[in-house]
C-alpha cells in the first residue's frame, strides 16, 4: 500500500478532521522515530496513518479498536508488520518490537503536544519547545485523556521522556500546516 493509498483510505473511513490530524501527527511521528532508529520509515508511517482506521466505527464498543481495522488491513493485503502494529496500539497482542512498542507511546503524545501547542500564547508548533510540553506533561489534570504511563513507556525503545518527546515535537513540526498548528 501506498502513502497515497493509505491517505485516501484514512479520510474514507475517518470523517472527523482532528481524527485525521491525529493519525497525520502519528505517521510524522512514526517516520521520525523509524530514522531515528535506522528502520523502514515508510512501514512505520503507514502503521501511524492507518493505526486508528476505526476510530468511529467503534466509538461505542471500545474493544472493537484496532480488530477492525485489522481484519480491513489483513483482507487488503497489507503487510503483517503493519496490522500487528494496529492491534498492539490498542493492547489487542504483546507489542513485539519497536514498532509496536512506539506506536503504543506516540499515540497518547500526539494529543498532548498538540494540546500543549493550543494553550501556547502564539499556538503555533514553531514556538513550542520540548520544555513547554514536558512541564504540561508533568500537570496531570492537563489533556487528562493523554495517558503519561502510556506515553513513558518511550523507554521500552531506549528513549527518555525528553528524547521522544523533542523527536516527536520535531516531526509534527514538520506536518503543522497540515495540522493547522
Amino acid at each position: 500500500m501506498t502513502r497515497e493509498e493509505a491517505l485516501e483510505l484514512m479520510k474514507s473511513k475517518l470523517k472527523n478532521k482532528n481524527l485525521q490530524k491525529h493519525t497525520i501527527a502519528t505517521e510524522a511521528c512514526m517516520r521520525f522515530l523509524a530514522h531515528h532508529f535506522g528502520e523502514d520509515e515508510e512501514l512505520w508511517g503507514l502503521a501511524g496513518l492507518l493505526h486508528d482506521l476505526d476510530y468511529e466505527e467503534t466509538a461505542k464498543d471500545a474493544s472493537k479498536h484496532g480488530l477492525v481495522s485489522a481484519q480491513m488491513l489483513e483482507e487488503m493485503g497489507v503487510d503483517e508488520q503493519i496490522i500487528h502494529a494496529v492491534k498492539a496500539h490498542a493492547e489487542h497482542v504483546e507489542a513485539q518490537n519497536n514498532m509496536d512498542k512506539a506506536i503504543f507511546a506516540v499515540d497518547p503524545l500526539t494529543g498532548l503536544i498538540v494540546a500543549a501547542t493550543l494553550m501556547h500564547p502564539t499556538k503555533k508548533l514553531a514556538n513550542v519547545d520540548t520544555q513547554f510540553v514536558m512541564k504540561r506533561f508533568k500537570e496531570k489534570s492537563f489533556a487528562a485523556g493523554a495517558n503519561r504511563d502510556n506515553i513513558r513507556t518511550c523507554e521500552n525503545i531506549g528513549l527518555s521522556l525528553e528524547e521522544f518527546i523533542t523527536i516527536c515535537l520535531d516531526a509534527m513540526k514538520s506536518v503543522a500546516d497540515d495540522l493547522g498548528l
